[in-house]
């Protein structure tokens, strides 16, 4: 398939990418930000094997987010300036020198650095989709869109229990020395199958491609708008997730961490969700996606309130939930990348931004609202992030409304 795909590299910017192009790059995106998730079960025997207190070991996971903050930032721009292909390289290669230091890492210092490193140079998932965004044909962009997040989704979903597996055979330093080959193994397959890509003929130079992605989004109110979304629908998704530890491993329940861990496997109805919500972009209804989109995360929250009385309306809230997000988060990563193909890079990453901030305000929320108001506190604030992006979207269905009824007046009077 590798040959197969590789004869094809050179016709890929004029034909869009081919099914397996567009598998190994959701394979490759969903490797990249495993690397951010395979710490979490992992924190015990680090904590152990390093001599850093539990209260400690938490800065492991905190500045591994810090990393991949700035990753969005600063790194990620620069895919819009040189060939990505020359900077996935760059990134894969890093990235596996950072898991090396921190398989490797006998000290705090030296874990805390390597982690931030992987954080930072986790943002390959991000260079790759901005990638196959811009490769990608007009029609078939949501489609594209879709099945790299399909990879991101289970990405996600998979790190925990494979990181945990590994750590069972052969210790916690095995899951960042195995990341770090097969890392270096997918780089070496993308270059090949991966056609170059056009890089503009006056490119900007880096400190405008930085300072143009907050003037793009504060003027164009359709990114503001996505982005907005972003934010409110990821707050309320980590709202979720953050809390959902605590009622289930507090009795009546008492579950373990691993079988908490498996409510994460109904997860996966978010990667299909996100596959055919990117087909629906590309037919033209990425805006009704969209709506029904948040009306079913409303739903969802409706269902999970039913814990602790019932654990099977709870599974659907998740399933719900899950879909409802990534629907939504393909639905907007469709338009952000069509409306400037050309500044995909630069504008995935300020899209993330928001992404970025909503999952942190929904994890701080979690936490203070769960040991003032339990799980009900947990969700009304969770439905009341959900509830606010359903009213944004509505409120920008009627923006438009006036503004196609101004403009057909104007056409009239003309």
């Amino acid at each position: 398939m590798i040959e197969n795909v590789a004869d094809g590299a050179n016709r890929g910017v004029a034909r869009g990418l081919s099914r397996a192009q567009t598998l190994l790059v959701a394979v490759a995106a969903g490797m990249s930000v495993a690397n951010i998730y395979y710490a979490q079960p992992l924190l015990d025997l680090m904590s152990n094997d390093l001599g850093i207190s539990p209260s400690s070991i938490g800065l492991v996971v905190t500045l591994t987010q810090v990393g991949y903050g700035l990753g969005l930032i600063f790194v990620v721009p620069i895919g819009d300036l040189i060939d990505r292909r020359k900077l996935i390289i760059v990134q894969g290669l890093l990235s596996a020198i950072a898991l090396v230091v921190v398989a490797t890492a006998g000290s705090r210092t030296t874990l805390l650095a390597g982690m931030g490193a992987v954080g930072l140079l986790a943002v390959l998932v991000q260079t790759l989709v901005a990638h196959a965004a811009a490769l990608a044909t007009p029609t078939q962009r949501g489609g594209v869109v879709g099945s790299v997040t399909s990879g991101v989704v289970t990405g996600i979903l998979a790190a925990r229990s494979v990181a945990g597996t590994i750590a069972d055979y052969g210790g916690w330093r095995t899951v960042y020395l195995t990341s770090a080959l097969l890392t270096v193994a997918m780089v070496g397959i993308l270059v090949k199958a991966l056609p170059r890509q056009e890089v503009e003929r006056h490119p900007k130079t880096y400190l405008n491609a930085l300072l143009s992605v907050p003037h793009t989004f504060l003027h164009e109110p359709a990114l503001l708008f996505r982005g907005v979304l972003a934010l409110l629908i990821f707050a309320s998704f980590s709202t979720f997730w953050t809390a959902l530890v605590l009622p289930l491993s507090a009795p009546p329940f008492s579950y373990s961490h691993t079988l908490i861990g498996l409510f994460g496997l109904v997860g996966l109805a978010g990667a299909i969700g996100a596959t055919c919500a990117g087909r629906l972009a590309d037919r033209g209804y990425g805006r009704w996606t969209t709506g029904i989109s948040l009306v079913l995360l409303l739903v969802s929250w409706a269902l999970i309130a039913f814990l602790p009385n019932s654990i099977l309306l709870l599974l659907m809230g998740v399933f719900l939930l899950d879909l409802a997000v990534q629907a939504v988060h393909v639905s907007n990563l469709s338009v952000v990348v069509s409306r400037h193909p050309q500044k995909s890079g630069r504008l995935i990453g300020g899209y993330m931004v928001f992404y970025s901030v909503g999952s942190a305000v929904g994890a701080i929320t979690a936490t203070a609202i769960y040991a003032l108001y339990g799980w009900l506190g947990i969700c009304i604030s969770g439905g009341a992030f959900s509830a606010v992006a359903l009213l944004v979207w509505i409120a920008s269905r009627f923006s438009t409304s006036a503004d196609r009824t101004n403009r057909l007046a104007e056409c009239t009077r003309g």
